[in-house]
């Protein structure tokens, strides 16, 4: 006999928990700039008999500023039978994204980060890159070998690899929840460290399935995170609940990895599935970490983002605007990469301070 615990139970709340929802409404007001538009015929694969991908979306970015470039790491898809996924590097001029061009030119891809470890061996989806102590990290759900089987727990692991310039991008942490204590999870998705001070954190987005989705922040034992030359499994001890979905959204996950605001306040993107046609929106949130505590200081009342443009409402899978990417490239304004109907990626602009008024429209603390 299962034994199902409530959901007040599983997690400790995060300060603010309860005020969010009567915050947020089923409305949208877009502020983010669309910049351009990458499709897969745009793209040329060097290291794959394959010249293009079938399909290219869900992207994340890092702005190389010595070097003048926006490198998109996006998920594609090489054929559409068991649709596995992969990882491509593009590095694309940060001009031609700034000017709007890169919707006209064409690009070289070099595959990156592809299935290979039973944690990832049904496909590499949805990176998170981002930067941790000088080093770049990406952090991307893994496909694991139950997928497709008969298994109905732990269907999909974040997984975490590290760039190491000599050896490229070296898969070193699967998080989990403790396997005890969790038996009856189906997937982990939408999940990034951050740090702040010297306690090592992990956002995620677990799916248990006596309780639902969880919109979680975690504690690392970072002792736990020596180098090591396989694979390594690594337990989160302590968890905070966000917040949950609002009652016109199905589910709601973290976008792209936080943007600090100050030593321990950050910035961070979600996404929400409506109830209605399951169209994919976006909307933020401020947050405050300090070692065992998260408070959710504001949340936008409305959507920041939402798909619009025929790149975003026409593909794969309609209606969905999906970030995985945001990076700050001045004082004032934040580049955002994002899925496209599951079918392309799209970059926009977002100016800082519209966000932040938009965030003080729906203050807690």
């Amino acid at each position: 006999m299962v034994m199902y615990i409530p959901q007040q139970f599983l997690f400790n709340k995060a300060f603010g928990y309860d005020e969010v929802e009567k915050i947020r409404k089923p409305e949208t007001r877009d502020i983010v700039k669309r910049l351009g538009v990458l499709s897969p015929d745009k793209v040329f694969l060097r290291n794959h008999p394959r010249e293009r991908p079938i399909t290219i979306f869900n992207a994340s970015v890092y702005v190389d500023k010595r070097r003048h470039l926006a490198k998109v790491f996006a998920r594609i898809i090489l054929g559409y039978y068991m649709y596995i996924s992969s990882i491509v590097e593009i590095n694309i001029p940060l001009d031609h994204v700034l000017s709007g061009t890169i919707s006209r030119n064409e690009y070289m891809g070099h595959i990156v980060v592809y299935p290979s470890t039973k944690y990832d061996i049904w496909g590499v989806e949805d990176p998170r890159v981002y930067m941790i102590n000088n080093k770049l990290y990406m952090t991307y759900t893994g496909r694991t070998k139950n997928y497709f089987s008969e298994a109905r727990y732990w269907k999909t692991v974040p997984v975490t690899a590290i760039n190491d310039n000599s050896r490229g991008w070296v898969k070193r942490y699967v998080i989990t929840l403790e396997k005890n204590k969790f038996p009856h999870l189906i997937s982990d998705k939408d999940a990034f460290f951050h740090i702040t001070g010297d306690t090592t954190y992990f956002f995620h987005r677990p799916h248990l399935d006596n309780d639902g989705f969880h919109l979680l922040i975690s504690k690392i034992d970072s002792s736990l995170m020596s180098s090591t030359k396989d694979i390594k499994e690594i337990p989160v001890r302590y968890s905070i609940e966000l917040f949950a979905p609002a009652f016109f959204e199905k589910k709601i996950g973290w976008a792209s990895a936080p943007i600090t605001l100050s030593s321990n306040r950050v910035l961070a993107l979600l996404h929400g599935v409506d109830n209605d046609i399951e169209a994919y929106r976006v909307f933020a949130t401020l947050l405050h970490i300090s070692k065992n505590e998260v408070t959710v200081e504001a949340v936008t009342p409305t959507y920041i983002m939402e798909p619009r443009e025929s790149y975003e409402v026409i593909g794969d899978r309609p209606f969905v605007v999906f970030p995985c990417g945001l990076w700050r490239l001045n004082k004032e304004e934040l580049l955002i990469s994002y899925g496209a109907a599951d079918n392309f990626v799209g970059l926009g602009l977002i100016k800082l301070d519209e966000i932040l008024g938009e965030l003080d429209k729906g203050r807690i603390y």
